[in-house]
């Protein structure tokens, strides 16, 4: 019998690639920064609605945070900003997309932050099917971004490269630490645990990027309400597939979670391919090859 996880991650990685294409579009009409922010700003209200008609319809009580509980949403969330400046910083250098390509390194940081932070440990057979998977990943980006193997061992101890890893640090430490928060609440049902969490966590990073972005940059903050459409659109799907992620991570642990949320990445391939009728390369190919693999070992014995 399937775990019911897996299904919701496959869901969590359909919506954030529905979520990300939308984001594409706004970024035409707004900065990359403007783009994020959307993505937390509207979604906020689809994450509140849903969980008010959980707490009223199941007639469940009111979920009483804790310390704990707050830092990891605090932590997770200004995580995952971070990781958004971050991923932006690495553009501006002339060796980007080796920076980029390492930044894809997310669920080896999930794991290491998780084993740090938490103390969740993985076996061996997990290990391996995440780093099969993670080669896919670089196999996969050095195809988009035209890079040799050469170029990315050239770039190893570049400037981009530590920028990258460092987001990948990030954006794997914002799943381990919302993870942690989900344990610290400690509430049922789950699917209500994962829908406060996420609430709370929308809240504070709301309130933290549009705070940073009044005093920094107001334009930018009213071109986001001007596109609410698109926005809303983003908001919505970016909602879903938090709510999907969140509700994995109260079920198993992280580093499993985002090792098969990878399937995004296939999902992505097979539009490109079959929609979109673009071409692509032989690393590409391989990439996604590696990636399925270690996803179905991951299944099968991790």
């Amino acid at each position: 019998m399937i775990e019911i996880w897996i299904p919701i991650t496959v869901m969590a990685g359909f919506f954030q690639n529905l979520r990300s294409a939308i984001q594409k579009k706004l970024k035409d009409d707004l900065s990359t920064i403007g783009a994020a922010y959307s993505r937390f700003i509207f979604a906020l209200p689809v994450a509140l609605i849903y969980l008010l008609l959980l707490l009223k319809g199941g007639n469940l009580p009111t979920p009483e945070p804790n310390i704990r509980f707050l830092i990891f949403c605090l932590t997770g969330g200004i995580s995952q900003i971070l990781f958004t400046l971050s991923l932006l910083w690495t553009f501006s250098y002339r060796s980007f997309a080796v920076g980029t390509t390492f930044s894809k390194l997310e669920v080896i940081m999930v794991a290491v932050v998780a084993a740090l932070v938490l103390g969740e440990t993985i076996s061996q057979w997990a290990m391996f099917s995440i780093g099969i998977s993670s080669l896919g990943v670089l196999a996969l980006s050095m195809g988009e971004r035209n890079l040799t193997v050469h170029s990315l061992v050239q770039g190893l101890f570049s400037k981009a490269t530590l920028l990258g890893l460092t987001t990948a640090c990030l954006l794997g430490a914002s799943s381990a630490l919302f993870r942690g928060a989900t344990q610290a609440l400690g509430y049922e049902p789950f699917y209500a645990n994962a829908a406060y969490t996420l609430t709370i966590s929308l809240i504070m990073q709301t309130l933290i990027m549009g705070t940073c972005m009044l005093i920094l940059d107001r334009e930018k903050l009213i071109a986001v309400f001007r596109c609410w459409r698109w926005g809303s659109l983003a908001g919505v799907a970016g909602a879903f597939a938090s709510l999907c992620w969140f509700t994995a991570f109260t079920l198993q642990k992280a580093a499993y979670v985002r090792a098969l949320g990878q399937i995004e990445l296939v999902f992505t391939f097979v539009a490109t391919l079959f929609y979109f009728r673009e071409k692509v390369t032989g690393k590409e190919i391989i990439g996604v090859t590696l990636i399925t693999g270690g996803i179905i070992l991951l299944l099968l014995v991790g």
